[in-house]
C-alpha cells in the first residue's frame, strides 16, 4: 500500500521539522501518491490527486476568502495533505481562516516548526512510493499467476473463494442474485458470525458500480458474470471503518480477479451441474457422511435460503428406471438434467428443499415443511409435478438437446423416508429414502396407484435391502445360489436368469418359457440343470420360496 500521511510524518526526516497537525487529524490515513513542492496559490491546477503539498506559504493569499479558496481547490483535486513550514511567511501560528477551512474540509494541515530541506523529504517519501508501487506490481503478478492456474485447472468455486480469502486474510462469500450463499471461506472467523442473517445483511449492501466498497459495513463487493449477464456477487467481508473513506481498497484487484476466474470457469464448464446444485449436493453429502455438524448444516442451509430448523424434514430419493448403462459422459449429463428436473418440480410446488445428486444414479431431496403444510399433499404434488415435467420433455430426463424420443417414457422412482422433527435426524430420513429407492427400483413400472414409495410399500425387498450389509444374509445368498453363480461365471451361462424368470412367473413353466423366448423343451432342460447344480427340487414350494428370497437378497447385496 502507498504510505499514508501519518506514515510520512513518522519518517526521521520529517520528525526533524517538529511536525504538528493543526487540522484534519481524523484523516491522516490518506495515501500519499507523490510529494509536490510549490509556493503558487493556484497550484491545484497542476495536481492530479494524492499529492502531499509542501510550502513555506510565502505566496499564499492574505484575505480570508483567498485562503478558503486555496484550501477548497486543493481538497477538490484530492490532495493527501498540506504541509506549511514556519520561518518565511508564518512564524508561530497559521491564519485562523486557513486552519478553519482545512478543518471544515477534513484536509490534513501540518506545520513544521523547524526548517527542513524539502528535497530530503521528497526523496524519502518517493522512495516509499516507488517501493509500494513495486510491491503492488509483484502482488499483481502473483495474483494473476495464481488465478490463471486456477482458471486453466477448472478449479471449483469453493477453491477460488478459498484462494481469495487466503490472499486477502479476510472472509469471502460467493452469493447468487437472490443473496443465497453458494460458497464461502471464513478465514478463521466463526461461521455463525459470518453467515447469520446473511440475506438480510447482504441486501443492505449495494455499492455503486461493478466493484465498490461500502464503508458502513466494511464490505468490498464485485459483480460476478460475463457477456452482460451477472449471476452473483463476490464479497470480501471486512470490519466497518477498517478503511478510511475515499481510499481505494487494496484488495479490489484481487477480488475482481477472483470474480473473473469464477465467471470464466462457469462459461467453460456450463455443461456441468449448476453452482447452486453443487452447493446443495455438498450440503446433502455433509449430512449423510457426518462431515458437517448439525449447527453447520442448519446455518449453511439457512444461508442458501432453505431454513431447516423448526421444520418437519422429509428425505426423498429419486432414481430412474432405464435400460443398459450409458457411457460415462452421457450418464453424467442425464443425472445433471434429472437433478435440475427435480429442482424445477420443487419450485413448481413452492417447496423449500435441498436438491442435489447423491451418487452416480440418484438424486436426493430434503424437503423442509412448515407447521401448516400437509406432508402427504406436498409429496403427492411433488411426485405429480416431477412425472409431468418428465413427460413434457418428450424424452428421457437428462437427454438435454436430444430429439424427442419414442413414446416410451422413463418413469422416475420416488422414494420417501419417514419425516423427522430436527436437523439432527435429517440423515436418518435420507438413508431410509435411499433404502426404499434401491428396493423400489426393481418393482414393476407403472403398476402403482400411489405417487411414491415408502418403507411399507417395498415389503420383503425393503427388508432385505436394510439387511444387505449383514454377513449372515450374504452367507445365505452364497449357500443358496453360490454353485449356480459359479457355474454361470465359468460357462458364460444364464441359469440364474432362467431361475429368476421361472420364479417370477409363479412357477408356471409355459409362461416362463415364453418370457425367456425359448421353446418349452429348451427351457425345461435348463430348469433340470438348475436342479442338478443346486441339488434342489423346483416342484417343492419351500425350495422355490427359499431360492426366491435368495435372489431378492442377491439384488440387494449387489446394489
Amino acid at each position: 500500500m502507498l504510505p499514508t500521511v501519518a506514515r510520512v510524518l513518522d519518517l526521521e526526516v520529517m520528525r526533524r521539522g517538529l511536525p504538528q497537525v493543526v487540522a484534519g487529524a481524523a484523516h491522516l490515513e490518506r495515501p500519499v501518491r507523490w510529494v509536490h513542492v510549490s509556493e503558487l496559490p493556484d497550484v491545484a491546477g497542476m495536481l492530479q490527486g494524492g499529492e502531499l503539498v509542501l510550502t513555506t506559504g510565502i505566496a499564499l493569499p492574505e484575505d480570508r476568502d483567498g485562503l478558503a479558496r486555496y484550501v477548497r481547490e486543493l481538497d477538490e483535486v484530492g490532495v493527501a495533505g498540506l504541509v506549511v513550514e514556519f520561518g518565511r511567511r508564518y512564524f508561530d501560528n497559521l491564519p485562523r481562516a486557513l486552519v478553519h477551512a482545512a478543518e471544515q474540509r477534513g484536509l490534513p494541515l501540518i506545520v513544521l516548526r523547524r526548517e527542513l530541506r524539502f528535497v530530503a523529504v521528497t526523496e524519502a517519501v518517493h522512495a516509499l512510493v516507488v517501493n509500494a508501487q513495486l510491491e503492488q506490481l509483484r502482488t499483481s503478478e502473483a495474483v494473476h499467476q495464481v488465478f490463471n492456474e486456477l482458471a486453466v485447472e477448472g478449479a471449483e468455486p469453493a477453491e477460488v473463494v478459498r484462494q481469495v480469502a487466503r490472499m486477502a486474510g479476510a472472509a469471502v462469500v460467493l452469493e447468487n442474485l437472490a443473496h443465497q450463499v453458494l460458497a464461502h471461506d471464513t478465514a478463521g472467523r466463526p461461521e455463525t458470525e459470518l453467515l447469520e442473517g446473511w440475506e438480510r445483511r447482504s441486501r443492505g449492501v449495494r455499492p455503486a458500480g461493478r466493484t465498490g466498497h461500502d464503508p458502513r459495513s466494511g464490505w468490498l463487493v464485485t459483480a460476478v458474470g460475463a457477456r452482460g449477464q451477472d449471476w452473483g456477487r463476490l464479497i470480501l467481508v471486512d470490519e466497518p471503518g477498517a478503511l478510511p473513506e475515499g481510499v481505494a481498497h487494496p484488495y479490489a484487484m484481487l477480488l475482481e480477479r477472483g470474480a473473473a476466474t469464477l465467471a470464466l470457469n462457469r462459461l467453460v464448464l456450463r455443461d456441468r451441474e449448476s453452482l447452486e446444485r453443487q452447493t446443495h449436493r455438498t450440503l446433502l453429502a455433509g449430512i449423510l457422511t457426518h462431515a458437517l455438524t448439525v449447527s453447520e448444516v442448519a446455518l449453511r442451509a439457512q444461508a442458501l435460503g432453505v431454513p431447516l430448523e423448526g421444520r418437519r424434514l422429509v428425505g426423498v430419493v429419486l432414481r430412474q428406471r432405464r435400460g443398459p448403462s450409458p457411457a460415462a459422459l452421457e450418464a453424467q449429463a442425464r443425472l445433471r438434467d434429472f437433478t435440475e428436473l427435480a429442482a424445477t418440480a420443487v419450485r413448481a410446488c413452492r417447496l423449500s428443499a435441498l436438491v442435489g445428486a447423491l451418487d452416480d444414479e440418484g438424486v436426493g431431496v430434503l424437503i423442509a415443511l412448515g407447521s401448516q403444510q400437509d406432508e402427504h399433499g406436498a409429496l403427492d404434488a411433488f411426485a405429480a409435478a416431477l412425472r409431468r415435467l418428465a413427460a413434457d420433455t418428450g424424452r428421457e430426463p437428462g437427454a438435454a438437446g436430444a430429439q424427442p424420443a419414442p413414446p416410451r417414457a422413463v418413469e422416475p422412482v420416488v422414494a420417501v423416508g419417514s419425516s423427522v422433527g430436527s436437523v439432527r435426524d435429517a440423515r436418518r430420513t435420507l438413508l431410509e429414502a435411499t433404502q426404499v429407492a434401491d428396493a423400489a427400483l426393481h418393482d414393476a413400472p407403472g403398476g402403482r396407484a400411489a405417487a411414491y414409495y415408502r418403507l411399507p410399500d417395498v415389503r420383503l425387498r425393503g427388508l432385505l435391502h436394510l439387511l444387505r450389509d449383514d454377513a449372515r444374509l450374504q452367507t445365505y445368498v452364497e449357500r443358496e445360489l453360490g454353485p449356480l453363480l459359479a457355474y454361470d461365471a465359468e460357462h458364460g451361462g444364464q441359469l440364474v436368469q432362467m431361475l429368476r424368470i421361472y420364479l417370477e412367473h409363479g412357477r408356471n413353466k409355459s409362461a416362463a418359457a415364453d418370457a425367456a423366448h425359448l421353446s418349452r423343451p429348451s427351457f425345461y432342460d435348463r430348469l433340470h440343470k438348475v436342479e442338478r447344480i443346486l441339488a434342489v427340487d423346483l416342484d417343492q414350494v419351500e425350495s422355490c420360496l427359499s431360492l426366491h428370497v435368495a435372489l431378492l437378497a442377491l439384488d440387494a447385496v449387489r446394489r
